[in-house]
């Protein structure tokens, strides 16, 4: 009888045991989570932006094209001649700061950005110094219209002149004011100066066509350009971030998963 017992308990055991093993596998199965598009897409962007000889390719490319205009510029006034150009992207190379966001999980932020440009310690853009001392050996005077703002202003030309470009001065560095908008600040050089061509890696930074613009408008105005790229406007590429960035949101502020959503959403599949 005591024997009867305990095989049945040893049975009773041996079903509770494959039933908690059944059980495990059940709860165990992994969850998918989303990637961070925004985050991972700027990774990868900032990667081909420090490391792709293809990237340095199309800087060389533009500034080649740039010194080819201006050795070929026949004026059309008695103004002195100059060349706007912009700073981030343009002639100085911020993938360093950019490389530190995105390994913490971040985009841009004013803090971070004011710290990293407070260091002057930014490179340069392939090409950027070479072709503006050309220039200015021709006699043509550079005006630098950013969009950092008065608290970037040290740093920004202890950073370009530790590289030596031309007209890195108070004078000839035209900040952000009330506006991000460049036009008021291009209108002021040309006044004064015939306008040879403008250098920049955001479309805002040549016309006031492009300011603050949807996509179909930017889209549409690039099209009614099209003579103008290559020629007075000479385009340099960034991947990682401006208002071809922006636009996609309306200029809006969203949160990670939002802009997730916004950049699938606008993918061309077929």
């Amino acid at each position: 009888m005591i024997k009867h017992i305990s095989m049945k308990k040893i049975l009773f055991i041996n079903l509770v045991l494959l039933a908690a093993c059944t059980s495990t596998q059940v709860v165990t199965t992994p969850v998918v989570q989303n990637p961070a598009t925004v985050i991972d897409g700027k990774l990868f962007a900032t990667i081909f932006q420090q490391k792709a000889a293809e990237y340095r390719a199309l800087c060389f490319q533009a500034y080649n094209i740039a010194q080819l205009r201006l050795d070929n510029y026949k004026p059309t006034t008695n103004k002195p001649r100059a060349i706007v150009t912009d700073i981030d992207e343009t002639l100085l190379d911020n993938s360093p700061y950019q490389a530190q966001q995105v390994l913490k999980g971040r985009d841009f932020d004013p803090v971070s950005w004011a710290e990293w440009t407070a260091k002057g310690i930014a490179d340069t853009m392939p090409g950027a110094v070479s072709f503006l001392r050309y220039a200015s050996s021709k006699g043509v005077t550079v005006f630098y219209i950013t969009n950092r703002d008065g608290k970037d202003k040290d740093g920004t030309l202890k950073n370009l002149r530790s590289y030596n470009f031309p007209n890195a001065d108070d004078a000839h560095f035209l900040q952000k004011q009330n506006t991000s908008s460049k036009e008021v600040r291009r209108q002021s050089v040309s006044s004064s100066f015939e306008i040879v061509m403008l250098l920049g890696d955001n479309l805002s930074d040549f016309s006031a066509l492009f300011d603050k613009k949807n996509l179909d408008e930017r889209l549409r105005n690039t099209n009614f350009s099209a003579g103008d790229f290559g020629n007075r406007f000479i385009v340099l590429p960034n991947p990682v971030y401006g208002d071809w960035e922006s636009a996609l949101y309306n200029y809006n502020k969203y949160s990670y998963t939002q802009k997730d959503s916004i950049l699938r959403s606008v993918l061309k599949t077929n």
